[in-house]
C-alpha cells in the first residue's frame, strides 16, 4: 500500500540561496485557516507579533507575549505545508540576554515546529543573532523601523533620512547578515538605503515600505485585503476591500434574522416543508 508523499517545506538556508534570484515572496498568518489560503502562493508565512494590532487591538506591538506568539505559531504551522514558517520573539523575550534569547527561542521552535525566528536587532544584539544561530536556530533579522522600538522614536517614523541615520541602518544591516542571519526584514527605509543595504548584505532582504530592489517583500495580510482598518500605512497596496464585503455579509444576515427570513427549513433539522400543519398534527 503505497503512502502519500508529504509536500516539503522550504527552509532558510533555501531562501538564503534565493540572494539576487527570484523574489522572495512573505505574508503574515496568524491563524491556521489563514494559513491555509495563504500557504500555496507564497514562499514565506511570517507570524508577525504586528498580530498584537491586528488581532488583538492593541495600540502598538509591546503587550504581545510569548504563549501568544506560540499558541499563533503552532496554528499557522498546523495550517500550512509548503511555505516556511517564521516567528516573531516579542518585546522583552530576548533583549536580557542571549542566553534568555536561547531559552525563548527553543521554546518558540520546540513548540510551534517553526523553522525559524525573527527578532529586532542591529549592532547592539547582533552577538544575540549569533549565539542564537550558531546553536541550531534559523535567525531572520529586522532592521530600519523596528515597532518593538516605537517609544524610542517617538512613532513609527521613516528611518534613514539623514546620511548619520542612513549610515546607522546600514551598519545594522551589515552586523546582522555577520552574525549569522539567513534573511533580513528592511523596514520603513529611505528607499536609496534599502537599495544600497541589498547590495551590500550577502543575504536576501524583505522589504515593507524599503525598495523594490529588495530581494524579497513583506506585507501584514490584513492591510493587503482590507481587513485592518485602524489605519492605512503608506507602503500598503490593497489587492482586496474584504473588510467591505464582509460588513454587506454581516448586515444582510442581520436584516434575515430580524424578519425571520433565516433560518429557512433548509438550516433547520427535520423541519417540515410545509405551512406548519404537520406541526400541529404533532402536537395532538
Amino acid at each position: 500500500m503505497s503512502t502519500p508523499s508529504r509536500i516539503k517545506r522550504i527552509t532558510a538556508p533555501e531562501l538564503t540561496a534565493r540572494k539576487g534570484g527570484e523574489p522572495i515572496a512573505v505574508l503574515t498568518a496568524y491563524t491556521a485557516p489563514m494559513a491555509q489560503f495563504l500557504d500555496e502562493h507564497v514562499d514565506c508565512l511570517l507570524v508577525g507579533d504586528s498580530l498584537g494590532m491586528v488581532v488583538y487591538g492593541f495600540d502598538t506591538t509591546l503587550a504581545v507575549t510569548l504563549d501568544m506568539m506560540i499558541n499563533h505559531g503552532a496554528a499557522v504551522v498546523r495550517g500550512s505545508q509548503r511555505a516556511c514558517v517564521i516567528v516573531d520573539m516579542p518585546f522583552a523575550s530576548y533583549q536580557e540576554s542571549t542566553e534568555q534569547a536561547y531559552r525563548n527561542a527553543a521554546r518558540i521552535m520546540q513548540e510551534t515546529g517553526c523553522d525559524g525566528v525573527k527578532l529586532e536587532a542591529g549592532v547592539a544584539l547582533a552577538p544575540t543573532v549569533e549565539f542564537l544561530a550558531q546553536r541550531g536556530i534559523p535567525v531572520m533579522g529586522h532592521i530600519g523601523l523596528m515597532p518593538q522600538s516605537v517609544h524610542t522614536y517617538g512613532g513609527f517614523r521613516v528611518q534613514g533620512k539623514e546620511t548619520g541615520a542612513a549610515r546607522k541602518v546600514i551598519d545594522d544591516a551589515r552586523a546582522v547578515a555577520d552574525a549569522g542571519a539567513f534573511s533580513i526584514v528592511v523596514e520603513g527605509v529611505m528607499e536609496p538605503v534599502a537599495r544600497e543595504i541589498t547590495q551590500v548584505v550577502p543575504v536576501p532582504t524583505i522589504g515593507i515600505g524599503a525598495s523594490v530592489e529588495c530581494d524579497g517583500q513583506v506585507l501584514v495580510t490584513e492591510d493587503l485585503v482590507g481587513l485592518f482598518s485602524d489605519f492605512t500605512p503608506k507602503f500598503v497596496k490593497r489587492y482586496a476591500d474584504l473588510g467591505v464585503d464582509l460588513g454587506k455579509a454581516a448586515a444582510a444576515y442581520a436584516d434575515d434574522v430580524r424578519a425571520r427570513r433565516f433560518p429557512t427549513a433548509e438550516q433547520c433539522f427535520g423541519a417540515p416543508k410545509t405551512d406548519g400543519a404537520e406541526v400541529r398534527h404533532l402536537k395532538t
